[in-house]
């Protein structure tokens, strides 16, 4: 064996520590796919497997007609549903825990995509059956009215009779007025059945609401009442209690310029609205939407529009689907119309241990690092909403006499079916609304590098170039950055070594792009 050669003498002359090494160039590892942003969710269609079967049934033929997602119609019958049961049941889950099943449901779609059309589908028996409640209750508002009047103006001869009267008589006659005046005050003209309010102001859903018991549904076909609840008619100031209180059944106070105030015990408020997604993400720009928890309180459906892919003659709605549908909603909107007290509805110990298992399975994604804590709001409400979903799944199951049989782990299991379509829809609305800050930043910053390509950048040149409303501070945009890298458009890039003794502030941190962002 040889021995090793002795090192170059050149190595140890003097001023050795100055001499520049011989250049070893180490590559930088290839680049690989980039990952899309926020592109990787399939949103799943509507489950109508879950519903029961003559909703099904009427939902997958109204789509067919129409030529609209499933979606929409499948929505508007658990809101159809919510109109005839809410305020009338509530589900007891456990303990004092009970829930309306009133809902809030809104979906997404661009225009022409015959909206209109499917809201008239689906809601033509409760307008029938809002005609026939009106009848059956003329007679006995034109009584109560007639009485009212009568005895207003009895009271009022009786006041006027008293303030003529000489002195001793004057204390008998006012105490007859006063009477008089207290009967005229007691007897309650009862206002119109009232099923659906198209849309209206704020103050004007709230007197509805106080007149039909508090019980009242709003669906319209258009995302306006939004534009309303900001403040269009209120010089700019929100006005959204009674939206917030009408869906968690909370006291609603009202205040109205000719009678004493009124108080809801119970309001229970169903909305259901398809919206362009444009108002959506409009109202993500609206803080006061968001703070105060209305956003929270929707369930959210944004599906693909087939706008392009329609039939020209598609299959009718036929006529036994329509006739069965009709039949079994104005069933049970009869049934529930004269509950007072709301029918109370058990769940049976399996469907019991079924919500149990739910809840643990959402509980841990809620913290702030799960896969739901950046809508930690909206999910911490997603098990008691699915927990109205299945009350009624069960009143479409069991009419009327729903409250005589519990709530079984088949409906819950359905219940939770919906639960999570409406999680994963609610995820991409939510993040269109920019929710997730850090994808929103992220997207806003690759939309930069995309219209301005580059090799590399400074974060500091990056920070100059950007909108200070949305990147207000380094610590926001490194997140956005760090977002970016774990997705592959970006790389980090090792900072030079500084001579010794040199001063001042270090050099910003500068990113490699992917070749995408700069192609040659």
């Amino acid at each position: 064996m040889n021995a090793p050669a002795a090192p170059s003498e050149s190595l140890f002359t003097e001023g050795w520590e100055n001499a520049v090494p011989p250049a070893f160039t180490v590559e930088p590892p290839g680049w690989e796919d980039p990952i899309p942003l926020g592109q990787a969710r399939v949103l799943p269609s509507f489950p109508t497997d879950a519903l029961p079967t003559w909703v099904a049934d009427m939902v997958t033929a109204v789509a067919e007609e129409t030529q609209t997602p499933v979606d929409l119609a499948g929505c508007l019958a658990l809101a159809v549903l919510a109109v005839a049961g809410g305020g009338r049941a509530v589900v007891v889950v456990r303990g004092r825990w009970r829930e309306p099943v009133n809902l809030y449901v809104v979906v997404a779609l661009p225009p022409a995509n015959r909206k209109s059309a499917v809201f008239t589908a689906m809601t033509r028996p409760l307008v029938k059956v809002e005609r026939a409640l009106v009848e059956q209750t003329a007679g006995a508002i034109v009584e109560a009215s007639t009485t009212a009047s009568l005895a207003r103006a009895a009271a009022d001869k009786a006041a006027a009779k008293a303030a003529a009267a000489s002195e001793d008589e004057r204390e008998e006659l006012n105490r007859v007025a006063l009477d008089l005046a207290r009967t005229a005050a007691d007897i309650t003209v009862p206002a119109e059945p009232q099923l659906i309010a198209d849309d209206g102001t704020p103050a004007a859903i709230t007197t509805l609401l106080a007149e039909q018991g508090g019980r009242l549904a709003v669906m319209s076909a258009e995302g306006g009442i939004f534009d309303t609840i900001a403040g269009r008619y209120s010089g700019g100031t929100a006005d959204m209690e009674v939206f917030l209180k009408g869906h968690a059944g909370d006291l609603l106070k009202v205040n109205r310029q000719s009678r004493d105030k009124q108080y809801i015990d119970s309001p229970a408020l169903t909305m259901a609205l398809a919206v362009q997604p444009c108002v959506l993400e409009d109202i993500g720009r609206n803080r006061v939407f968001d703070g105060r928890g209305l956003l929270a309180r929707f369930l959210y459906s944004m599906p693909e529009s087939l706008v392009g892919r329609r039939k020209s003659l598609p299959d009718l709605i036929p006529d036994e689907v329509a006739d069965e549908y009709e039949k079994q909603v104005t069933a049970l909107t009869l049934a529930m119309a004269g509950w007072t007290d709301p029918a109370v509805l058990t769940t049976t110990p399996e469907a019991g241990a079924a919500l149990v298992a739910f809840q643990d399975h959402i509980e841990p994604r809620l913290a702030p690092q799960g896969t739901l804590g950046h809508v930690s709001e909206w999910a911490g409400k997603l098990v008691g909403a699915t927990v109205r979903i299945a009350g009624l799944l069960h009143l479409a199951q069991h009419g009327g006499d729903a409250y005589k049989h519990p709530i079984t782990a088949d409906t819950v299991e359905r219940a939770i079916c919906l639960g999570e379509y409406f999680t994963t829809h609610a995820l991409n609305v939510f993040e269109s609304m920019g929710a997730d800050k850090d994808l929103a930043g992220a997207r806003t910053v690759l939309a930069h590098l995309t219209d301005h390509p580059t090799v590399s950048f400074s974060r500091r040149d990056l920070m100059t170039k950007l909108s200070r409303a949305e990147f207000p501070t380094v610590t926001v945009l490194e997140s956005c950055l760090g977002l970016l890298e774990e997705h592959g458009w970006l790389r980090h890039e090792p900072a030079p070594p500084r001579p010794p003794g040199t001063r001042g502030r270090p050099p910003a941190p500068r990113y490699a792009t992917h070749p995408q962002l700069h192609p040659s």
